[in-house]
C-alpha cells in the first residue's frame, strides 16, 4: 500500500502542476477521440467486474453452504488424481506429490493417484514418497511410463488407464500438473460440486503462484492471476470458463473416458482456410474446454478453492521471457477461438459467446489508444503524448485498485504492466493471429513441424506477412481517419 500511495501522490503532484495551457481545444479534441474508443473497453471490464462480485458474494455462497453441508454423502464414490510430470526439478516434483499424496490421504473415500511419468528417477521419488507418507488404504498408486511425446500424450495414455480400471459410476478425474501443488483440503472442498451442481460436466478452481525469478515476474503472474480470478468469476455466473486449466482441473467420469473426448485431447487439430490442417502442439486445456462446449456441457468456477504452482520462466529477460508465454497462451487461444465462434450463441450463450468473440476484437481495440496517440503527437505535437501518458496512469491506478477484489495485495508496479499487457499483448496477438500453425512448447523446447515442401512453406510465409502488413495499414487508416487527420477519398475529385 505504501507504493500505491506513492503513486497516487505522483498523480496528484503531476495534475497539479499541468499548465492549463495544455487543455486547450486540441487536447479535448484528442480526449474525446480517446474516450468514445475507451469507453467500450473500460464498461466491458466493469460488467465482468460486477458479475465477478455477484457470483462471488451472492451466488456462489449458497453454493457453498449447500456444498459443505453435504459432507460425505457430498464426495464421489471414487477420485483418479492424474499426475503429469516431465522435465520437472526435483524439488518441484517433491513438493507436488508429496502434496497429492497427503491430500488423498485427507479424503475419506478412495483415491487412485495415477502418474504419467517420463523417467525412471521420477518413478523411484514417487514411489520413495509413497512408501514414506505411508498412505491409508484407501489411497493407491498406479504408474504409466510413457516416452517424452508430450503432454497430450501423457495425458491421453493416463485417461485411457483409467478408463481400464473400470472406474464406479460416480467416479471423477482431477487432472494436476506436475508443477502443480494442491492446498490443504482442496479435493473436500471441491469434488462435492458435482453433486451440488449436477448439470456441470467438469469445473476449475482459483490459482497462485510460486515464481522463480526477478521481482517483476512475481508481480507480473500475481496480476495475471488476479484478473484471472475476476474474468472466471465473471464466466462462472453463467456456468461457462473460457479454459479448463491444466493446472487443476476436475471432470466426470463419464467425460474423462468418453473415447472421443481422449481422442480429441490426444490429436486436436485445426482446418484452416490458408495455413491448411495443422495439429495443436501445446492447449490440452483449450481442447477439453472445447470439447464439452461443443457436446452442451456446463463447467464451474469454484474461487474459493486455491492450487499453488511453481513458475519458473523460460528466460532470465522479462521481454524475452513473456513473449514466449505470450506467443503460447494467445496462439492457444485464437486457434481455439474460431471454432468456439462458429457454435453460436444458442449452444454456448450469448454472453459467453459475446466473450469469445471479444477476444479477437480485443486484440485491435486495445491498440487504438496508443496508436491514436502517435498520430495526434505526429500530427499536433507532444502535448497528445503527455495527455495520453497522464490518461493511462490514472486509468490503469483505477484498475488495479479493482484487482482488490480479487486479491488482498497489489503492487504498485500493476498499472506498468496491465499497460504492458495491454498493448505488447495484442501486439503479440496480432502476429499470431496470421500464423496460427506456428507453436513452441517452452518447457521441451520444442516446436510443431509440418512436413510441408520449401515451396508451400515461402508461400504460407509470404501470405503470412502480406495479410499482416495489409491488416495493420488498414487499422492505421482507419484510426488517422477517425481522428480527422486522414482523409483515404480527398484523392478522388482529382480523377
Amino acid at each position: 500500500m505504501t507504493g500505491l500511495l506513492g503513486y497516487a501522490l505522483v498523480l496528484l503532484a503531476i495534475s497539479l502542476a499541468m499548465p492549463t495551457e495544455l487543455f486547450n481545444q486540441q487536447s479535448a479534441h484528442f480526449l474525446l477521440a480517446i474516450g468514445v474508443i475507451a469507453s467500450w473497453r473500460y464498461i466491458w471490464a466493469a460488467t465482468h467486474l460486477v458479475r465477478s462480485l455477484i457470483y462471488s458474494h451472492i451466488v456462489f455462497p449458497r453454493l457453498r453452504r449447500e456444498a459443505d453441508g453435504m459432507g460425505v454423502a457430498g464426495m464421489p464414490t471414487h477420485a483418479y488424481l492424474l499426475v503429469t510430470s516431465f522435465r520437472i526439478d526435483t524439488e518441484t516434483s517433491t513438493d507436488v506429490y508429496r502434496a497429492a499424496i497427503e491430500e488423498a490421504a485427507r479424503t475419506e473415500i478412495p483415491v487412485t493417484i495415477v502418474a504419467s511419468l517420463v523417467e525412471m528417477a521420477d518413478q523411484r521419488l514417487v514411489k520413495q514418497l509413497f512408501l514414506a507418507l505411508n498412505p491409508p488404504e484407501h489411497v493407491r498408486l498406479s504408474f504409466i511410463r510413457i516416452g517424452g511425446t508430450g503432454k497430450r500424450d501423457a495425458l491421453a495414455q493416463g485417461l485411457r488407464t483409467i478408463q481400464m480400471l473400470l472406474p464406479p459410476p460416480g467416479s471423477v478425474v482431477v487432472v494436476v500438473d506436475g508443477d502443480t501443488v494442491l492446498e490443504p483440503y482442496c479435493l473436500k472442498r471441491s469434488l462435492p460440486f458435482f453433486k451440488v451442481m449436477p448439470d456441470i460436466s467438469a469445473f476449475t478452481t482459483d490459482e497462485v503462484c510460486e515464481v522463480r525469478g526477478a521481482r517483476v515476474f512475481h508481480d507480473w503472474y500475481n496480476m495475471r492471476f488476479a484478473q484471472r480470478q475476476i474474468l472466471m468469476c465473471s464466466m462462472g455466473l453463467s456456468r461457462r470458463v473460457l479454459t479448463l486449466t491444466g493446472r487443476m482441473s476436475a471432470f466426470r467420469i463419464e467425460v474423462a473416458t468418453d473415447p472421443t473426448f481422449i481422442q480429441q485431447l490426444e490429436s486436436d487439430s485445426v482446418d484452416h482456410w490458408r495455413l491448411g490442417r495443422f495439429s495443436f502442439l501445446t492447449g490440452d486445456d483449450k481442447s477439453t474446454w472445447y470439447w464439452i462446449l461443443r457436446h452442451g456441457g456446463k463447467m464451474a468456477y469454484i474461487p474459493d478453492v486455491t492450487v499453488s504452482t511453481v513458475e519458473s520462466p523460460p528466460d532470465n529477460d522479462f521481454i524475452r521471457s513473456s513473449t514466449m508465454l505470450m506467443v503460447r497462451w494467445f496462439g492457444n487461444m485464437l486457434r481455439t477461438n474460431s471454432r468456439a465462434l462458429a457454435l453460436g450463441p444458442r449452444k454456448i450463450g450469448l454472453f459467453v459467446w459475446w466473450t469469445v468473440l471479444d477476444q479477437r476484437v480485443s486484440m485491435w481495440t486495445a491498440i487504438v489508444g496508443p496508436t491514436a496517440a502517435i498520430l495526434l503527437t505526429l500530427y499536433y505535437g507532444p502535448m497528445a503524448l503527455l495527455i495520453y501518458a497522464y490518461w493511462i496512469a490514472v486509468t490503469r491506478f483505477i484498475q488495479t485498485l479493482a484487482l482488490l477484489t480479487a486479491r488482498k495485495e497489489v503492487s504498485w508496479t500493476f498499472p506498468f504492466l496491465l499497460f504492458f499487457n495491454q498493448v505488447y499483448g495484442s501486439i503479440v496477438k496480432t502476429y499470431i493471429f496470421f500464423r496460427l500453425d506456428r507453436q513452441k512448447w517452452t518447457r521441451q523446447n520444442t516446436t510443431s513441424s509440418r512436413n510441408l515442401g520449401s515451396l508451400h512453406s515461402r508461400v504460407i510465409n509470404m501470405t503470412s506477412w502480406s495479410m499482416h502488413a495489409v491488416a495493420l495499414l488498414l487499422f492505421l487508416a482507419g484510426v488517422g481517419t477517425y481522428l480527422g487527420i486522414l482523409k483515404p477519398f480527398s484523392f478522388l475529385p482529382l480523377i
